[in-house]
């Protein structure tokens, strides 16, 4: 690390996708770089397609970039580079440090609302005890129905899947989160909620790096905000 008070550096973030159909080469982001100090969070915008998914896939290695480096402070790895690490080191990171909240829920077969929840406090060490009685904050901080709670979420519309996906990421409080278009589908009342909770996260330190089409839900909460254009952050 460049600056010890740094969670993340991206150097020289490159990515291209290829469309085998049509023989193209699609430029998603272009050369990015950038610091995120420890619990700081910085917000992107931009507009669709602009490439502002592909960093966050990029640190979270669902998508690995062709070009740059991605250097994160680990808690258990110490310095580690995301582009480089073994799958076995991202499996660790994703389960216990960083988390992910984007528009989509990626449900799990036949586990309930309150059980997405459980787990992911369970994942982190914790009892059950303490799992449950975390789920039940989490559902009722989200408002979300209780005839809802010991439901399979394929059943869901889009909003309560999104309150669940973010719960679920909250309740975990990483050391890094990572916000992908976290209130895309949310009325004004549950980004409300998503709020407080991301400013209650802020307090108590977790680092945060999000990108959104809501530019009023973004103010007074980023210490930094970037704006993406074609692939490029400025």
């Amino acid at each position: 690390m460049k600056n010890k008070e740094n969670l993340l550096e991206i150097e020289g973030l490159s990515k291209n996708f290829q469309m085998h159909l049509n023989k193209k080469e699609i430029q998603a982001c272009q050369n990015i770089s950038l610091n995120l100090k420890k619990g700081e969070f910085i917000g992107i915008t931009g507009r669709s397609g602009s490439g502002k998914s592909t960093i966050l896939k990029g640190i979270y290695r669902t998508n690995l970039p062709q070009k740059g480096t991605i250097l994160y402070q680990s808690e258990r790895f110490g310095e580690i580079d995301l582009c480089t690490a073994s799958e076995r080191q991202i499996l660790w990171i994703r389960k216990h440090e960083i988390g992910y909240v984007s528009q989509f829920l990626h449900i799990m077969p036949r586990t309930t609302a309150r059980e997405v929840i459980e787990n992911a406090v369970m994942e982190m060490g914790e009892d059950r005890e303490s799992a449950q009685k975390k789920a039940i904050q989490m559902l009722e901080h989200f408002d979300l129905d209780k005839a809802l709670w010991d439901v399979y979420p394929n059943t869901f519309s889009g909003g309560e899947k999104l309150r669940l996906n973010i719960a679920a990421a909250m309740v975990k409080k990483p050391r890094l989160l990572l916000l992908d278009e976290p209130t895309a589908s949310l009325d004004n009342a549950s980004k409300e909620k998503v709020r407080d909770l991301i400013e209650q996260l802020k307090k108590e330190g977790t680092t945060m790096l999000g990108i959104f089409h809501d530019l009023e839900f973004m103010e007074g909460l980023c210490d930094r905000e970037f704006n993406m254009q074609k692939g490029m952050l400025s």
